[in-house]
């Protein structure tokens, strides 16, 4: 896309060049006034060595998540968090990746609006697929057009989505686990977190938002 400039993440162990769209540098008056850095690159597609990363990205949210559950006494708070689409060409699968999350949890609810939490864009880059996150409902998901064409669009979406809820990768894993990618291969076409992929989401949402503790950083490479 023609409104589209490059910057560079330092995150943790690595620098990457991210793609981000001019809509999220400069936001409307009624985005938010700040928001956080991603603190992880995730990609769809990887090799079973990425998972020590994705694992070290997983036990931030967790010791976050714990040590906020811990001062609010172990309080349920449902949290809402907002994104917005720059990505027309995956319209569709936005929406249904986002009834899918809002079907599979209790603890957090995704909707669409201008005041954002984080957003969905499109273009080519040759990683494919990723979501730029702090893994607490922050950041970016970036989807590729040429890995669509070769894997399901729909679980590309969720998948990365599932990112910005705080799962990790598990390239390793069978088809019936969402965070599994690309793993299994283009043929695995199943859109749905499986039972404990759900218990994850629910449990790192139990006390509303947070953020993590050290930054990780994920990437296919």
């Amino acid at each position: 896309m023609s409104h589209r400039r490059i910057l560079t993440s330092l995150a943790g162990l690595a620098a990457a060049a991210l793609a981000v769209p001019a809509f999220a540098v400069t936001p409307t008056a009624e985005a938010p006034a700040t928001t956080s850095a991603p603190t992880t690159v995730a990609a769809y597609t990887g090799s079973p060595q990425d998972e020590a990363a994705t694992k070290a990205f997983y036990d931030a949210v967790m010791k976050s998540a714990r040590a906020k559950q811990a001062k609010a006494g172990n309080a349920t708070a449902a949290v809402t968090v907002t994104y917005a689409v720059d990505a027309p060409t995956f319209a569709s699968q936005i929406s249904s990746s986002t009834q899918i999350w809002n079907s599979s949890v209790s603890n957090v609810t995704l909707v669409e609006g201008s005041n954002y939490d984080f957003y969905y864009t499109e273009g080519n880059d040759p990683r494919g697929s990723y979501a730029s996150t702090d893994g607490h409902g922050s950041g970016y998901i970036f989807l590729d057009y040429a890995q669509s064409q070769q894997y399901d669009p729909l679980r590309i979406t969720a998948h990365e989505t599932g990112h910005v809820l705080g799962l990790p990768d598990h390239y390793s894993g069978p088809c019936s686990e969402l965070m599994s990618g690309g793993g299994p291969g283009p043929s695995c076409t199943n859109p749905n977190p499986d039972a404990n992929e759900r218990s994850r989401v629910d449990q790192l949402w139990a006390n509303g938002f947070t953020s993590t503790g050290k930054p990780a950083f994920h990437t296919s490479n």
